[in-house]
């Protein structure tokens, strides 16, 4: 390894002074270490090791990720879609995909540099879902990548949105609900699990949808194959705001639409112990007797 990306929460001190641990390991091991443009601001003046600054991540070798879930999205979304190694570091308080503890951040770079893969850490490849536009947005952007989730919202209070909904190309449902859910497996602890949707295991591929609020009978999850594309329409005479993986990128006016289907990206995730989904499950919902 000769380059490390750092992605941290802005906003904790505890993510800022981990930015420092990872910057003097580096340091003492010869290892470059940078961080995006975007972020130098918020490590002036607070951190004794300061990263070089980049545009992107595109040459790095691993990507340490400190902060919670929402960190670990932003990280994956940097890398657009490289299977570049992760290492997340839990400084939040989900902790789903991050699992790495601060006082072992030293330790697991360690193992990483030095390990085996398959020994000493592996590789969980996350299953990831592409999104597309027929019309570019004013940024020009007109495809994204979800870890967790596509969502389909309201974007006034106070009232319903229709989505026509179509599998594989056949008309399957007209949703009327706040929103739509579309999540792959990882996604499925996320805001589909507070939607009533069902728990899945990581290791699945499967595109899940789940209806948010919905005013209809048919008001539960379902869970497709990956092979299975879903194209959204927005019916009615509202628009909808589309938000993937928590970020806000466009609103879809009457008529648009939207495709989501599973994307041969994933994301890779480091994994130093064999701990499985159920256990952490456990832990999290307090199952532990």
């Amino acid at each position: 390894m000769t380059v490390l990306g750092v992605a941290f929460h802005r906003f904790r001190d505890d993510a800022i002074a981990s930015v420092d641990a990872v910057a003097m390991w580096a340091s003492a091991n010869n290892v470059r270490v940078v961080v995006h443009v975007d972020d130098v601001d918020a490590l002036r003046e607070r951190v004794a090791h300061m990263p070089e600054s980049v545009e992107s991540f595109a040459e790095v070798d691993v990507v340490v990720s400190l902060g919670g879930d929402g960190t670990m999205l932003r990280t994956v979304r940097s890398l657009a879609g490289r299977p570049t190694p992760i290492i997340g570091v839990n400084i939040g308080t989900r902790g789903y995909l991050t699992r790495i503890e601060p006082h072992d951040i030293a330790e697991v770079l360690k193992c990483f540099v030095h390990g085996k893969q398959g020994v000493d850490y592996t590789f969980d490849d996350r299953m990831m879902l592409g999104a597309s536009v027929e019309v570019a947005t004013p940024e020009g952007e007109s495809a994204w990548l979800a870890l967790n989730e596509v969502v389909f919202e309201k974007s006034e209070s106070g009232h319903t949105v229709r989505l026509d909904v179509a599998i594989d190309g056949v008309d399957f449902a007209t949703y009327t609900a706040d929103g739509l859910i579309v999540a792959t497996p990882t996604g499925s602890t996320a805001y589909a699990l507070s939607a009533r949707g069902p728990v899945m295991s990581p290791r699945l591929r499967a595109v899940l949808l789940t209806p948010v609020s919905p005013h209809m009978v048919f008001d539960r999850s379902l869970v497709l194959d990956p092979a299975e594309d879903v194209v959204v329409t927005v019916g009615g005479y509202r628009p909808v705001e589309v938000s993937v993986d928590g970020h806000r990128c466009l609103e879809l006016e009457v008529g648009q639409s939207m495709r989501v289907s599973a994307s041969h990206q994933v994301a890779r995730l480091v994994r130093f112990e064999d701990r499985r989904f159920h256990q952490i499950l456990r832990q999290k919902f307090g199952l532990v007797e």
